[in-house]
């Protein structure tokens, strides 16, 4: 203890040491420790020059008064020891008095609690929490493929500059097998394993048509011409699909009666593909690619399955908003699990069991983003993500009014898939 509060070490005048080149005392060739008195030296010599200054020794050389000094004979010769460590630079002057040891003592003991106190109150993962993240991870990683390799039965993409009545007919009577029965399927009893047979569609099925009328004159989507709507219908009814499996998986979530579930996914749905699809969106053109340059779909693609600009614009900037935030992939499936687990969703029986469910994964998140997720973008970042969840709302509206528009066109309604009529509140006949 006294070597250590005996001196004061302080840094490489010449600026950082290279910790790979070997440090040498100064006064004997042995292994140095560090720069203390302001001379680079080994503990050894440390201690005998702070003992020698604090005696006020006087040493007389046995010898010629210019022994060599090393690391095997210095201890034959204090005079000559004592004379090389001043001849380095070492100065009495920074040698500590018993006082000033004492509070160097102090200050060090006082860090030390207070770093031990700072990492006691550092907020914590439980392990509760964690299993929830693990959870979560395991089923994102099941039901989203990023290769999109299982999406094999829907109609391909047909694109076309100015658009194709036949292009159109000629895609819609495509793999046969994305029938009623199969889409239909995914609200029934096998997608949800407890729910009760039969399945009435007047469960989830309320489709008010009020509006309707007075919406679709606005609408500024050249319905006559849209290639791409049965292929990007198919592709929503398989991104429902693997939704609904994520749901499923999420902690509570089966705790919900099933009319509870049905209303959470049929509100959700959409807005949890488009969180989901940010992996495969690209800022650098503005495009999502899903597995591979066959399914690459850039704006004017979206445009051709019967959306506006004035929708896909603020698609986009929330798509690249959401990018920018680099979320780790364990803020991700949270953030997609709290958007799904809303209390707020029309047709909503037990708002307080979601709300609680809900209420957890808010608080695991929070704890996760202040844990793993240091720096300053972090302070303000859960604020952000539940800003991102706001926007998918507005978002998720007029998605759902352009495609109830399409429904009302008999020439477009035969190519949306009855998932997708279900999804956005119509009925199936």
């Amino acid at each position: 203890m006294e070597s250590m509060a005996a001196s004061t070490s302080l840094p490489d005048p010449a600026g950082e040491f290279d910790r790979n080149v070997p440090r040498i005392c100064g006064v004997c060739g042995d292994r140095a420790t560090g720069f203390h008195f302001n001379a680079m030296t080994c503990e050894g010599c440390k201690g005998f020059f702070r003992r020698s200054m604090k005696r006020k020794a006087m040493f007389t050389c046995p010898f010629n008064g210019d022994c060599k000094i090393t690391k095997d004979n210095r201890r034959h010769c204090q005079a000559c020891r004592l004379k090389r460590c001043v001849d380095i630079g070492m100065m009495k002057e920074f040698i500590l008095t018993d006082e000033e040891v004492q509070r160097k003592r102090e200050m060090i003991l006082k860090r030390k609690e207070e770093e031990a106190l700072k990492e006691s109150l550092k907020p914590k993962l439980s392990e509760e929490q964690q299993k929830v993240i693990d959870i979560l991870l395991e089923a994102h990683r099941k039901t989203y493929d990023p290769t999109y390799s299982d999406f094999s039965k829907f109609r391909p993409p047909v694109r076309s500059k100015h658009g194709s009545k036949t292009a159109t007919h000629s895609s819609s009577v495509v793999s046969q097998d994305f029938s009623l029965e199969d889409s239909n399927d995914v609200f029934s009893c096998d997608a949800f394993g407890a729910f009760p047979e039969p399945m009435e569609p007047q469960m989830f099925s309320n489709l008010d048509l009020s509006e309707e009328n007075d919406e679709s004159p606005s609408m500024n989507i050249e319905l006559s011409h849209l290639p791409m709507l049965p292929h990007l219908a198919d592709l929503v009814s398989y991104s429902i699909q693997k939704v609904i499996g994520f749901a499923k998986m999420i902690p509570g979530f089966r705790d919900l009666t099933a009319e509870d579930q049905i209303a959470l996914l049929k509100s959700s749905a959409i807005e949890v593909i488009m969180l989901r699809s940010n992996q495969s969106f690209t800022m650098e053109d503005m495009s999502w690619t899903c597995g591979s340059n066959d399914f690459k779909y850039k704006v004017s693609d979206v445009t051709q399955a019967g959306h506006s600009m004035d929708l896909l614009e603020p698609l986009v900037k929330f798509q690249v908003g959401l990018k920018k935030l680099n979320l780790h992939e364990e803020e991700h499936v949270l953030l997609m699990a709290i958007c799904i687990l809303s209390p707020d969703r029309p047709g909503v029986q037990d708002t307080s069991l979601v709300e609680s469910i809900q209420d957890r994964l808010s608080d695991t998140l929070q704890t996760y983003i202040r844990c793993r997720h240091p720096g300053p973008s972090s302070r303000l970042l859960y604020a952000k993500m539940i800003q991102k969840l706001a926007d998918l709302r507005s978002l998720n509206e007029e998605y759902s009014k352009q495609y109830r528009c399409l429904s009302l066109q008999p020439e477009h309604s035969m190519q949306l898939t009855p998932l997708v009529l279900e999804v956005f509140g119509n009925e199936i006949s």
